[in-house]
Order: structure tokens, then C-alpha cells, then sequence
């Protein structure tokens, strides 16, 4: 891609940020940019939280707002049955998504940090071997450091390369016998690489080591299936990949499998018991849950299988493949993780030359309205594997709702910004 436009300055205001657009004329400014998107920004942080939503979303939240707001499990009225069904279809949407054959083995937690929690501190035991990579975010690495100090738990970790790959032989080697779980990211927010779950969890079904998959960043990404892949554990969010609201997540867990619970309180079922039920998913699920929210992940899931997973992943890709290339014509862009796009997540880490990358991606956003991340995006560890555990960089990320536009004018703003600097 030959990025080549005419600079010049119009500029409009909306509340007191400054949007410098410039491609050279008007009538291709009007085909690059839509109204709304002059004024409003262009989002490219959708490894944080996925933005817009489908208008099914904001749809279903106003409607179980305004028209039910009955808890689930809490009453035998005509609401609260609602809910007990529309939670109930949520779970079995989103089990079909990830290939899971029950909806009572998917858990509905606030996030996938509470539901990585859950896993870890409810499954491992004093002393537990752990084999993770060293490339985590920090949902997995703070609760593991946290579990090694306070009880002892024993963390081995296996090489992710700077491309993103794992040497499947040193997980093998990696698997001994004080090793009691296998916990580790499926794809990447810093790297963009996808771990192979499958041929890890072969290699330690084959030592009787239960498999935990943080799915974070994959799931409604890319396709998934637990059973095919031997997944005992995954834990995902609704707020990503699933194109649903915050407050929302949770976890796969296989059917046999029990852990202790994180917290213990009213579920709305075995109300005479002292303890928390025995059975999933109301063992894990005390309190009365983000109901709203659910109702809202529940359309955004159903928008995924009306869409297509493989679909989404396509169009993600491609767009990643255009803005690889487009760096490739702009000098002293450095990009982070394989260059390869089919090896990718919707995502990408660079630094702009020697461009403090917290500054430029300020300068992206107030003189071009584009909005991205900068810093150690959450996941320190993989900063080491990129070289970047100093400065941080600036990461990119795409969804199904971005457009070919919105990447050329990244590429645009950056050449500009680069050529500025030089």
C-alpha cells in the first residue's frame, strides 16, 4: 500500500478535542470518513472492550430494563420466570459457540478474571505444581504469584517465541508429575499469536493434567470447540470478542469436575443448606447476578451465530493483513509478534520510532481522532518476550464493525506523524 496523501489542516471540534483530518480534497474525505466518524473518532481498542456493540445489544439491555428487571432464581412470578429462562438460553448459546453439550456447564461470572479465579484458587491445592507460559496476561500471572506466595503453589512456565510460537517438546518436558494444571492464554493482547490448545492439552491429557484455556481474547474471535480440544476449563468475557457488555463473563467448566467455591452466598436454590449447592452452575454463581448484562451478551452472542464466527475472524484478518502492509511503507514502524496475518488475533503492537509510544497514541487521538492503547496493555510478561517491558507500544485492534477506511486512516495519520518527527 503506498500511503501518499496531501496534508493539509481542516479541522472541526467536538467538545474540546481536536480532529485534524487530512486527506487532500473533500469529496475523498467524504468517501474515507463517515459524519459521525469525523466527530466522533475512529475505535481501534477493541482488545480492551469491543465497541459499538450490535444494536441488538443495547436493544435487549433497554427491553429487560424497561420491561422486566426480575432477578433470576429469586421468584415464581411471571418476570422472574422470564429470567430464570433468559439466563438459561444465554447459557446454552453460548455453550453451542464454544462447542460445550450442556448449558449447565457454562458459569456466568463478571468477567473472565473473576472466573480465572475461580478456577485456579478453587482447583489447585497447597503445594500444586501449575505449568503456564511466560507470556501471560495478568489475569493468570497475579492470581498464580498470588497462590505461589500464600500456599506454596509451584509455577513452571514454557517459552512463547517472539513470533508467538511454543515448542510443543518443552511442554511436554514441562508436564512432570508435580504439575497438577495447565493454565494458559489462548491468544495473546500483546503478541497476536494463538497458543495450540488442542496439541497442548493432548500432551498433558496424555499425564493426567487437567487443562485450563483463558480464552479472553478468542472467544467469538475465532472459532472454538472445548470437547475437540480437550479444554476442561476456559474462561472468557462478554466484553471483547463477544461484542457484549462489561460486568459480564464466565466459565466453561467439563461435566465430573468440581472446585471450591470463591465466594459463598444466596443462589436461589438448596435455600435450607448452609453450604453452597454441589452442582454447577448455582455452586459458582452466589449473589444475584448482572442479569442486564446478561440479557445483553445473550443477543450479542446470538448475533455471533447469526454472523458466523468464521466470518468475523475473515474480515478481521483482513484487515490486520491490510494494516501489516501498510506499515511496511512507512519507515522506522516496528511491529511486534509474527508478521504473518493468518497467525494473528485482530490485533497489532508497533512504537513509532523512537516515539514515546504514550505520546503518540495521545497525538493519534487528539489531532486524529483514532483511539488506540498504549503502555504494557495488562500482560508485563509478554513485554519481555517483545523487548518492550520499558517503553510499552502502542497496540491497534480491530472488530467486526471496523472498516477498510478506518485503517487506511491510521496508516495515513501514522506516516503523517512519522514524517513530522523525522
Amino acid at each position: 500500500m503506498k500511503i501518499n496523501a496531501q496534508y493539509n489542516n481542516p479541522s472541526v471540534r467536538y467538545g474540546n478535542i481536536k480532529r485534524i483530518l487530512y486527506i487532500s480534497t473533500p469529496s475523498l474525505r467524504k468517501d474515507f470518513l463517515s459524519r459521525k466518524e469525523i466527530f466522533m473518532g475512529i475505535y481501534l481498542d477493541n482488545s480492551a472492550t469491543s465497541y459499538p456493540k450490535p444494536e441488538c445489544v443495547y436493544d435487549a439491555v433497554n427491553a429487560y430494563m424497561r420491561d422486566n428487571g426480575a432477578s433470576p432464581g429469586r421468584g415464581t412470578y411471571a418476570n422472574a420466570m422470564a429470567s430464570d429462562k433468559l439466563v438459561y438460553e444465554a447459557r446454552k448459546s453460548v455453550a453451542r459457540l464454544i462447542g460445550a453439550e450442556k448449558a449447565g456447564e457454562i458459569v456466568f461470572t463478571m468477567n473472565s478474571t473473576e472466573a480465572i479465579n475461580t478456577v485456579l484458587k478453587g482447583f489447585l491445592q497447597d503445594g500444586d505444581g501449575v505449568l503456564t507460559s511466560d507470556a501471560e496476561h495478568n489475569a493468570v500471572w497475579r492470581p498464580l504469584k498470588t497462590l505461589e506466595k500464600y500456599r506454596g503453589v509451584k509455577i513452571r512456565c514454557f517459552r512463547v517465541s517472539k513470533d508467538g510460537k511454543a515448542d510443543l517438546d518443552e511442554i511436554g518436558e514441562k508436564l512432570t508429575p508435580e504439575i497438577k494444571l495447565a493454565a494458559f492464554v489462548h491468544g495473546s493482547n500483546v503478541l497476536g499469536n494463538i497458543l495450540p490448545t488442542a496439541d497442548i492439552s493432548k500432551l498433558a491429557r496424555a499425564k493426567g493434567v487437567p487443562v485450563l484455556v483463558d480464552a479472553s481474547q478468542t472467544a467469538g474471535a475465532i472459532p472454538i470447540d472445548v470437547v475437540k480440544e480437550g479444554v476442561d476449563f476456559l474462561a472468557f468475557t462478554g466484553h471483547k470478542g463477544l461484542l457484549g457488555p462489561t460486568g459480564t463473563g464466565g466459565f466453561y467448566i467439563k461435566s465430573g469436575l468440581s472446585l471450591s467455591t470463591l465466594k459463598e452466598g444466596g443462589t436461589g436454590s438448596m435455600a435450607k443448606s448452609p453450604f453452597p449447592p454441589e452442582l454447577p452452575p448455582d455452586r459458582y454463581e452466589a449473589g444475584t447476578m448482572n442479569i442486564f448484562g446478561i440479557a445483553g451478551l445473550k443477543a450479542a452472542v446470538g448475533f455471533i451465530h447469526e454472523t458466523g464466527v468464521p466470518d468475523i475472524q475473515a474480515h478481521e484478518r483482513a484487515l490486520i493483513k491490510r494494516m501489516l502492509n501498510g506499515f511496511k511503507t512507512i519507515p522506522d514502524i516496528e511491529v511486534y509478534g509474527s508478521q504473518n496475518p493468518e497467525d494473528r488475533l485482530g490485533l497489532v503492537c508497533f512504537n513509532i520510532g523512537g516515539l514515546d509510544p504514550y505520546k503518540a497514541a495521545a497525538k493519534l487521538d487528539e489531532d486524529y481522532g483514532i483511539m488506540l492503547r498504549a503502555g504494557l496493555h495488562c500482560a508485563p510478561r509478554a513485554h519481555l518476550i517483545s523487548g518492550t517491558e520499558g517503553t510499552g507500544s502502542i497496540r491497534a485492534s480491530v472488530g467486526y464493525f471496523n472498516t477498510v477506511a478506518h485503517i487506511d486512516h491510521l496508516l495515513c495519520a501514522i506516516a503523517d506523524i512519522r514524517k513530522k518527527n523525522t
